[in-house]
């Protein structure tokens, strides 16, 4: 287990009502429990201050990076994604977050060192 969460995002854009999409939802919980996954955000309401955002917005937390893989590459989580993917259009990711020592000045001391 790695000391930096790791995320799974999805943003949904275009969205057809189905009974798979609640099928999927009454399902997707147990998929996660193994892998210690759970909802951060799920769906709206959003508040757009700058731009524009079409759609919904779902963050999954996970322990780390390996957690979220096997949890997507899961045979569970397989068995019901086309219940959503079928009847949502949108793009899924699996990143790695920040551990708490976090600094941001860290990363624009580095990026001004990659400019030289």
């Amino acid at each position: 287990m790695s000391d930096t969460p790791a995320y799974g995002f999805a943003h949904l854009r275009s969205r057809r009502p189905h009974p798979d999409i609640l099928a999927y939802l009454e399902r997707i919980q147990a998929t996660l429990d193994p892998f210690r996954g759970r909802f951060v955000i799920h769906g709206p309401p959003t508040e757009v201050v700058e731009g524009t955002w079409p759609g919904s917005m779902v963050l999954i937390e996970f322990p780390g990076l390996a957690e979220a893989r096997a949890w997507y590459e899961s045979p569970a989580y397989q068995a019901i994604l086309r219940l959503r993917t079928d009847h949502i259009e949108g793009d899924v990711l699996l990143i790695e977050g920040v551990g708490p020592d976090y600094d941001p000045r860290e990363r624009a001391a580095k990026l001004r060192a990659e400019e030289t």
